[in-house]
């Protein structure tokens, strides 16, 4: 029984013991593994050990043994994020700009970058949630298609500046504390604490406390609203042309800086400055505002003699995109057949229509106002049930037989030729054939919306079927327009314009009338279309134009 509890006890002490070295700092041993290190003495139950002499056998014990812990592999904590497939077989895309930098805390579904392809910008968004360790590319360089282009820790916490940022400093409990920080506060404020050689250049430079010293450390710009408002298409075209957009003047809404302003911006930083004002100036004050719009159209380096400079300017990213779609399609043989189309009963019945839309509450998503060209859109798709063949491809590669043959798509999506800060862009409008006028024009809205604020899809861009392009618009009353890659026909269509004509009524044939044309090119595909299938399609668009009441009975 005794012997019983001095081997209790001497357990009891040793963990003791064990404990109290760990806390000195003298034994490594974890609380864990105490149970299984034990002097070699009490393994035999026949010489039990003291209670006093346990230290000392702690003392000479060998080196401790330890029981090898099992685990499992540890698991991946820093995902890289590949750059998926956009579609239209894009195998890169460049990275316009990025919304986060190394070591920012980023969520799921949180931005990334903006990528541009040939097509369109895209957002990328994160599928981790995590810290951000490594960009792979910087704004402006190429990224492919999965690859990765940053890797995200989905394990680490926020940073030690975060935590700092969140956590309240520790209240000081002591005297010494608090008037250390006091002459700290009063140290960094009193002149007393200047350095005797600072103090004396000071003196001695009376202008230094008017002027700040320089400094080395990089001053952070603060960035205008107008460098926010550039389409990514801007900033490339800024980026090309080494130009940094915060010092751009915008001219666009809400200060948004166009393609103008960047050029303009180029012109003046490289034309030589004059030595001497001259009194034609815009800023003189006597310079009119006439003398100061005719200085708009002059440039610095046409009066001064000398040879002729050349300077090469980089391709945008939407002229790259034009470039090789142009490219394709001069392989395309373009016939060109224009028609005049009277508009004047399409001009009563939308001003109707508008006066109905501004009386009556329209839900949310809807245009308050219509223009013509949901009209003509409208007339395109009907016109293309009575002739399909306009809204096929030609297919060059087919296998059979290695014939060229055409491919008949039953959908008509419509291609809007658009001008945009960024250059020439043409969205899509999906299945006109299933919507009506309404929906049409809010189509197109949404369009023109995201084309002028840089954010259309690869979606929003592709899949067009037959193109439609209203340069009348802008201005020109003809035009020859350029049939898009993987079509057969295109309608360009020309400004509106107040013309006499002769009346079409029975016994009023020498009546002359105020009549609204408009003029309608189009140009097709000389290898599938001829001028007679193209002529016939032309006069079905033009018939409903003329005779809106005819689309009412048509449409789906």
């Amino acid at each position: 029984m005794k012997s019983m509890f001095l081997r209790q006890s001497s357990r009891a002490v040793g963990r003791h013991d064990l404990w109290r070295l760990s806390r000195r700092g003298l034994s490594r041993v974890a609380p864990t593994a105490t149970s299984i290190i034990t002097p070699s003495t009490t393994s035999s139950p026949s010489r039990p050990l003291p209670a006093n002499s346990v230290s000392s056998a702690l003392a000479q014990q060998s080196p401790p043994t330890t029981r090898a812990f099992h685990a499992t592999r540890d698991l991946q904590v820093i995902k890289p994020v590949l750059l998926a497939d956009i579609g239209e077989g894009i195998v890169e895309c460049e990275v316009i700009q990025w919304f986060v930098e190394p070591g920012a805390r980023v969520e799921e579904f949180s931005q990334l970058c903006e990528v541009q392809s040939d097509k369109a910008s895209v957002e990328i968004t994160s599928r981790f949630a995590g810290v951000v360790k490594k960009l792979y590319y910087e704004a402006g360089e190429m990224a492919k298609v999965g690859k990765p282009f940053v890797d995200i820790d989905i394990e680490a916490g926020p940073e030690s500046k975060e935590v700092e940022a969140l956590t309240s400093p520790e209240p000081v409990s002591t005297l010494e504390g608090r008037q250390a920080i006091k002459g700290e506060a009063i140290s960094t404020s009193t002149p007393q604490a200047v350095a005797p050689e600072l103090k004396q250049s000071f003196i001695e430079a009376p202008w230094a406390q008017r002027t700040p010293a320089p400094s080395h450390s990089p001053v952070m710009k603060q960035t205008g609203k107008h460098a926010s408002s550039a389409t990514p298409a801007v900033r490339h075209l800024a980026r090309e042309l080494s130009v940094d957009i915060t010092q751009v003047p915008g001219t666009g809404k809400d200060g948004r800086v166009l393609k103008e302003d960047v050029y303009k911006f180029v012109q003046a930083r490289d034309s030589a400055p004059t030595p001497y004002p001259s009194a034609a100036t815009p800023t003189s004050p006597g310079v009119t505002a006439a003398a100061a719009a005719a200085s708009a159209f002059t440039s610095p380096d046409a009066t001064i003699p000398g040879p002729q400079k050349e300077t090469t300017v980089p391709l945008t990213r939407t002229q790259e995109m034009m470039f090789k779609s142009m490219t394709r399609s001069l392989t395309i043989p373009h016939f060109l057949y224009a028609d005049e189309v009277d508009f004047t009963p399409l001009v009563e019945l939308r001003t109707h229509l508008n006066r109905v839309l501004s009386k009556s509450g329209l839900p949310e998503g809807q245009v308050s106002k219509l223009s013509y060209l949901p009209f003509i859109i409208k007339a395109v798709s009907m016109a293309l049930y009575k002739y399909p063949v306009l809204n096929a491809r030609v297919d060059l590669d087919s296998s059979s037989n290695g014939k060229p043959s055409l491919v008949m798509r039953s959908q008509h999506n419509i291609g809007v030729a658009m001008d945009t800060p960024s250059g020439l862009l043409v969205p899509v409008i999906k299945n006109v054939g299933s919507l009506n006028i309404l929906s049409i024009a809010a189509e197109l809205a949404r369009l023109q919306s995201l084309a002028v604020a840089g954010k259309l899809s690869p979606q929003d861009m592709s899949g067009g079927t037959i193109t439609v392009s209203n340069i009348g618009s802008i201005g020109g009353t003809y035009l020859s327009p350029v049939i898009v890659d993987r079509e057969v026909a295109i309608l360009g269509i020309g400004r509106m314009r107040t013309v006499p004509a002769f009346s079409t009524v029975t016994g009023e044939e020498d009546k002359i009338l105020r009549r609204q044309i408009c003029n309608f090119s189009w140009s097709a595909d000389h290898r599938v279309i001829d001028g007679a299938t193209m002529a016939r399609a032309a006069d079905v668009v033009r018939t409903i134009v003329e005779e809106p009441d005819v689309m009412v009975m048509h449409l789906r």
